[in-house]
């Protein structure tokens, strides 16, 4: 297992950085219980857990916290199966049962907050695998670090799964009194046995919309990344229907689809899957991934159109560009009454 070549940002861009842990950090467990069996869990003490994304990410946002590498969701089609090679570890299995716990995230961030080369920009959770699967029960890393954004006011986001997210309901509402706090659940479909099969890891479409519909009932509006819409499988029009009108009656602020994409790592382990459950579908996905990881314009565009017609009709409508990750720009000081012209910040 390669830990010592896994540094801030990407072991290919910085190889010259120090490693994010060396091996005489890590502690490896495994716990005898229903909920853990088959699961190894690596501890390891970060030496750093903000991260910068990279400048030519598709994603809103610029920082980064994951507590964990890996994931329990087993999702067959994450996109972050990948990340998990960089340490020589099984993008496939391996992925869903060698988990990375990042046991000191809360100490650490806390101190990262309070660096002065540290500006208050928002940061993002949730976006490479899920800091409320399973693991969060026992490790308890997520009160810690929410707690050390709450006391620093810095504007953050959670894009989750899983429906733990409530146990720190206190604390979410804390932060939103002091900063800009924003929510997302993931539902790309509400079909029973499309879940069992692709997301076996996870809580039940059904019981993630719970999580949306008491975000709401304590004032903490949520909005429903719909993820993955699955080409031939999740896409149909009364499916699709099915899912907008399940996500309005949970009371989301907003719905945003996004077609299933396919990178390496994450393609290989869907593909062998489509191949065992729907062997009949291997040659479409083929044909429609043919030019990459993205499904073809086209058919984005048809999924989007239909989406937003569906969320107008149920009375949600489509989210706003950068919402609900969102940051809210500090309000301007007051100016003592008498003192001069003040230069105006762009940023």
């Amino acid at each position: 297992m390669r830990w010592e070549n896994l540094t801030v940002e990407s072991r290919h861009d910085r190889a010259a950085d120090a490693a994010l842990f060396g091996a005489d950090a890590v502690t490896t467990r495994t716990f005898d219980t229903p909920e853990f069996r088959g699961i190894t869990f690596h501890e390891v003490r970060a030496r750093s857990v903000l991260n910068r994304v990279p400048g030519a990410s598709r994603m809103p946002f610029e920082w980064t916290v994951n507590p964990y590498r890996g994931c329990t969701h087993a999702c067959v089609y994450c996109f972050a199966r990948k990340t998990h090679g960089y340490l020589d570890l099984d993008t496939g299995v391996g992925f869903d049962t060698q988990i990375v716990v990042k046991v000191n995230a809360p100490e650490l961030l806390r101190r990262q907050l309070a660096s002065p080369r540290w500006h208050g920009e928002h940061v993002a959770m949730g976006t490479n695998v899920d800091c409320y699967q399973r693991a969060e029960g026992r490790y308890r890393l997520m009160p810690g670090i929410l707690a050390a954004l709450r006391d620093r006011a810095n504007p953050f986001s959670i894009l989750t799964k899983g429906t733990l997210i409530l146990r720190d309901l206190d604390l979410l509402k804390q932060a939103a009194e002091v900063t800009d706090v924003g929510i997302s659940v993931s539902v790309g479909f509400t079909d029973t046995e499309l879940w069992r099969t692709v997301e076996p890891g996870t809580p039940s479409p059904e019981r993630r919309l719970d999580v949306v519909r008491t975000l709401a009932g304590h004032g903490i509006g949520c909005g429903v990344l719909m993820a993955p819409v699955i080409p031939f499988l999740g896409d149909g029009p009364a499916q699709l229907r099915d899912t907008v009108r399940a996500i309005a009656a949970a009371g989301a602020t907003s719905v945003t689809p996004l077609v299933l994409h396919l990178r390496p790592g994450a393609r290989e382990w869907f593909m062998a899957w489509l191949g065992r459950h729907h062997p009949h579908l291997v040659r479409r996905y083929e044909r429609l991934y043919a030019d990459g990881a993205y499904a073809p314009t086209w058919y984005q565009r048809r999924i989007t159109r239909q989406v937003h017609e569906l969320a107008e009709e149920y009375g949600i409508g489509p989210t706003r560009a950068g919402l609900p990750r969102r940051i809210r720009p500090p309000a301007p000081a007051e100016r003592p009454a008498g003192s001069g012209p003040t230069q105006l910040s762009l940023i």
